[in-house]
């Protein structure tokens, strides 16, 4: 068996005015993932439950991005999520907006072809 690529899906994500940035992250994986339906991995036969899904979340602050809310917005499959330096933040007087950006990559565990890449 080996780990596969199926999918890659990108979201953004703002918080308006609360300067939460955990909420834009939120907001950013859900406009990766809302937009359509994956049928690939049960088309493969496989259960949804064995998707690992790497999600990579972009913010001015990293370290003010709670994790496990992150996770809890995948429906199925395994989280691994990581939060790097990135999105954009605009202060103006006393509002904070917070863009977010997001990937999210699918990986299966799938048998190969002797020979395929």
């Amino acid at each position: 068996m080996a780990r596969k690529r199926l999918v890659v899906e990108m979201g953004m994500g703002v918080d308006l005015r609360g300067g939460d940035y955990t909420k834009a992250a939120v907001r950013a994986l859900r406009d990766a993932l809302w937009h359509n339906s994956l049928t690939v991995v049960p088309a493969l036969g496989y259960p949804v439950d064995q998707m690992e899904v790497d999600i990579e979340i972009a913010v001015a602050e990293p370290g003010l991005v709670d994790k496990q809310q992150i996770a809890a917005v995948l429906p199925y499959g395994k989280a691994n999520v990581s939060v790097v330096k990135g999105g954009l933040d605009i202060q103006e007087g006393t509002s904070h907006t917070i863009v977010a950006n997001a990937a999210a990559v699918v990986y299966l565990d799938i048998e190969t072809k002797a020979g395929a890449a």
